[in-house]
């Protein structure tokens, strides 16, 4: 594949380029920016704060990815581990992109469960997109080798292989898109109840992630002997996260409904003006 698209140390001296990787990243931003702030003024709300509720999923989700990465993965741990392109784990960074969104929703104008709706189905559409660089990079997100017709090898990647393997990330943006259409074309319908759009994306998000990791060469949690061996740390976050979004859908389906299009007020009796009195005549 093609992990780095321009190098630039011919001309700087120094170990720098254009990488893929990132530019799909600016990709998924940009796109997810754009149609974050459309929706929102579609929907009659501040559309401008878009570019904030972006740049703090950036930074929080960048930072959470790490901290995940730290805790749970990496064996030894180093200061330069912090600062390395690698470790950018994507339930690490759905949880601290989460809650830095979250405080920019909050101290927003925008009413709050009704702004993460708009946001659900686009992590969907985020996801896809920079699995889309994972290919390209060749970062070793690929499964095992393989004899299928669309196996692929990745001589060139940041974790060359030259024998062909499942190529995962394809599989990823597919689910993620077709996931993202579903939800996006629906999205609509689901307005008379803020949150429940956010907790399917939440569900969807899991089913993807669970049943790629059937084709990923990710460690295994318990061991051989267990009947869970199959069992994946992102899997077992899997099953945590479809079931808090099957919770928060529930918990927003008993909410009282927000009637679309319909005035609350009760429009005010007609007042009916007296007839006037005939009056008789004397003979």
């Amino acid at each position: 594949m093609y992990p780095t698209l321009i190098d630039l140390e011919p001309i700087l001296s120094i170990h720098i380029g254009i990488h893929s990787y990132g530019v799909m990243l600016a990709t998924a931003f940009i796109t997810c920016s754009v149609m974050i702030q459309r929706e929102l003024n579609r929907r009659s709300f501040q559309g401008e704060v878009a570019t904030a509720i972006v740049a703090a999923g950036a930074i929080g989700g960048i930072l959470g990815a790490k901290i995940y990465y730290v805790l749970f993965i990496v064996e030894h741990f180093s200061i330069s581990d912090l600062f390395s392109p690698a470790g950018l784990v994507w339930y690490g960074g759905l949880i601290g992109g989460s809650a830095a969104v979250s405080w920019v929703i909050h101290r927003s104008p925008n009413p709050f469960l009704p702004t993460v709706d708009v946001i659900g189905p686009l992590l969907l559409l985020g996801y896809g997109i920079g699995r889309i660089g994972c290919l390209l990079a060749g970062d070793g997100d690929y499964g095992p080798p393989s004899d299928v017709p669309w196996a692929m090898a990745f001589p060139k990647g940041t974790v060359p292989t030259d024998v062909p393997v499942h190529p995962t990330p394809i599989y990823e943006t597919l689910i993620s898109f077709t996931f993202f259409g579903i939800l996006w074309s629906q999205r609509k319908k689901f307005t008379a109840t803020p949150g429940l759009l956010f907790g399917a994306s939440l569900v969807m998000l899991a089913v993807e992630r669970f049943i790629v990791e059937f084709w990923r060469l990710t460690p295994r949690v318990f061991p051989e002997t267990s009947s869970l061996s199959w069992l994946t740390s992102p899997q077992l976050v899997s099953i945590i996260l479809f079931c808090f979004g099957i919770y928060f859908m529930v918990w927003m389906s008993k909410r009282p409904r927000v009637e679309v299009g319909i005035e609350s007020e009760t429009p005010e009796p007609e007042t009916v003006a007296p007839r006037p009195q005939k009056r008789r005549r004397r003979r």
